[in-house]
């Protein structure tokens, strides 16, 4: 039977790893859970790790290959086995059930699903949770939101009153990411300590100086029409768009170094991002390779030189069209 969330914090505080871990559903509680049973793995000794990406042409012979393989600098192995989809088709539900027959000692068996319901179970994911373990991550329902948020708040320090946390709650409006990252700012703004609706009140107040952030978080999540929007409303309130600008160039350089490492984990720790901008990003990079990247840089660039006199048209239209391409990179038309 799988886990539940609090099931799971336990069983990630054991002295050993199960052979295989099926971590699916919300993603932003899907990547941080797995982050963290990547942490105790380092902790255990596990000082090897491979990635396996499932994607339309995945060999599943790969895993078979993976997990037979010998390392030469770790006793022990983590195989991270990203299926994005939940549903690993006919010869991915056989090579994840030979694994749960036979798993190899000193190997665990990572697998990811950022989508997942009822449908999504089979036999193979009913003989991996008896093997190992198997961990589905809803959203919070209406009802659970203000536990969510109390819980979430003491991660990071902070404990907040009942009505602090109506307040959050509400301003929020059910979004998962946007409350995490509500939160990650609350920390930064408050530190650490107990917040009252007054205070909280006053920090909400006060974050409408950080609507250039929303924006360009709402472009990297994929919000178009949010972030035009806020574009928008930046405009009216009379925003220097150079000023503006220069936030937008720094999380494209980000992006683009992002998309340019070898190894994405060691960029993200590098990068010292919080959880909750990681998943934007990775969201973000899910949909466009590094070439859109540099093509909103050159983008960006040619506004500068708009704002500045040096090169003829509309610099507001033209960051529209980049905040649009920045959203949803299939939209050729947005940087043309």
């Amino acid at each position: 039977m799988p886990l539940n969330p609090g099931q799971w914090q336990k069983a990630l505080a054991a002295d050993r790893l199960q052979p295989v871990y099926l971590l699916a559903g919300e993603q932003l509680l899907v990547l941080e859970a797995a982050d963290a049973l990547r942490a105790q793995a380092r902790q255990l000794g596990y000082g090897e790790r491979e990635v396996l990406e499932v994607g339309q042409h995945f060999d599943w012979n790969d895993l078979a290959r993976a997990a037979a393989g010998m390392s030469l600098f770790a006793s022990r192995r983590l195989l991270d086995l990203r299926l994005p989809t939940g549903r690993p088709g006919v010869d991915g539900a056989k090579a994840i059930g030979a694994f749960c027959d036979d798993p190899p000692p000193d190997v665990t068996l990572l697998i990811t699903a950022m989508e997942w319901s009822n449908k999504h179970d089979g036999a193979w994911s009913r003989k991996l949770d008896a093997s190992g373990a198997m961990v589905v991550f809803n959203a919070p329902r209406p009802d659970q939101w203000g536990a969510w948020l109390t819980a979430r708040l003491a991660s990071r320090g902070l404990s907040a009153t009942p009505d602090a946390v109506a307040l959050l709650a509400e301003r929020v409006e059910g979004n998962l990411l946007a409350a995490a990252q509500e939160v990650d700012k609350l920390a930064v703004l408050h530190g650490q300590g107990r917040v009252d609706a007054a205070a909280m009140e006053n920090l909400v107040a006060d974050s409408a100086r950080y609507d250039v952030f929303k924006l360009t978080d709402a472009a990297f999540v994929g919000d178009g029409a949010r972030a035009l929007r806020i574009l928008a409303g930046l405009r009216a309130e009379g925003d220097e768009l150079l000023a503006l600008m220069g936030w937008l160039v720094n999380q494209l350089q980000l992006a683009l170094r992002l998309a340019n490492a070898p190894d994405l984990a060691a960029q993200f720790r590098a990068e010292h991002l919080w959880q909750a901008r990681e998943t934007l990003f990775r969201q973000a990079l899910r949909r466009a390779p590094r070439e859109h990247w540099l093509q909103c840089l050159a983008r960006a660039a040619r506004i500068d030189r708009m704002v500045k006199g040096r090169e003829q048209g509309n610099p507001w239209q033209e960051a529209e069209r980049l905040i649009a391409a920045i959203a949803e990179p299939r939209t050729a038309r947005a940087l043309a």
